[in-house]
């Protein structure tokens, strides 16, 4: 049987929002918020891969799993594979690196990926979801990715393309990426040994870095769209939702 772990880079240092890890919703911070649907998943060990020690002690405190991680890499994944050495396990197929600030993300759409790449024997793969209006492809803040075919529940195709711009003058199948990947451990440590792109570097998409490397990508598909916490607005309009909710 297939084995994953799920592993979360966090850091104090975001620059729209510093700090946002610890913010609270609900009296719990938004980084133990995502621990705690990574572990809902049943899916395998959780553990955050922190930058800090102010994260590592709050996870912990609400009884979460965390390492501390060196404060010099350049995107999440080369964070977690750091985490995942130290961590010294060697009976894991995949790594699920899932991303620190959206703690509303659907605990089967975590799932439903992981169950893609086991089924599918698959390299790297990661989530999207429809674009619900026109104006989501102008947003910058907004990941789009483009397939060669459309996005379905029995489909598990490979990305063309990950971009910030509005990619409908090349491409017809865009969809909404969500920020979340799954790759085998050869592939994650294959992928952090590349230097980083000059289309990673310039569109700030670590995913570039794989397919400017021949590292093809899987998109499944998702059935919601998480909130993502870059500004003050997001995580605010955010702890309105959940708190609304409990």
């Amino acid at each position: 049987m297939q084995k994953t772990i799920i592993l979360i880079p966090s850091r104090m240092s975001a620059s729209r929002l510093p700090g946002k890890p610890l913010l609270k919703i609900n009296d719990l911070p938004i980084i133990s918020h995502v621990f705690n649907k990574a572990k809902k998943t049943n899916i395998g060990r959780v553990v955050v891969c922190a930058e800090d020690g102010e994260i590592l002690k709050e996870v912990e405190k609400n009884g979460g799993e965390a390492i501390l991680t060196d404060n010099k890499h350049k995107s999440g994944s080369d964070r977690i594979f750091e985490g995942f050495k130290k961590l010294g396990i060697d009976n894991v197929d995949y790594i699920l690196n899932l991303q620190g600030d959206e703690p509303n993300i659907d605990v089967n759409d975590i799932i439903n990926l992981n169950n893609c790449m086991i089924n599918n024997n698959a390299d790297f793969g990661t989530l999207a979801t429809k674009i619900k209006n026109s104006t989501m492809l102008s947003n910058k803040n907004i990941v789009k990715v483009s397939l060669k075919e459309k996005l379905s529940n029995e489909n598990f195709p490979f990305a063309l393309n990950f971009s910030r711009q509005d990619p409908s003058s090349k491409y017809e199948n865009i969809y909404h990426h969500i920020g979340i990947y799954i790759y085998k451990v050869n592939i994650l440590e294959k992928f952090v040994n590349f230097d980083q792109s000059k289309n990673e570097v310039k569109y700030s998409l670590e995913q570039l870095r794989a397919l400017d490397n021949g590292i093809k990508i899987n998109v499944a598909l998702a059935k919601s769209s998480p909130i993502g916490i870059d500004t003050e607005e997001d995580y605010l309009a955010l702890k309105k939702i959940m708190e609304y909710k409990s």
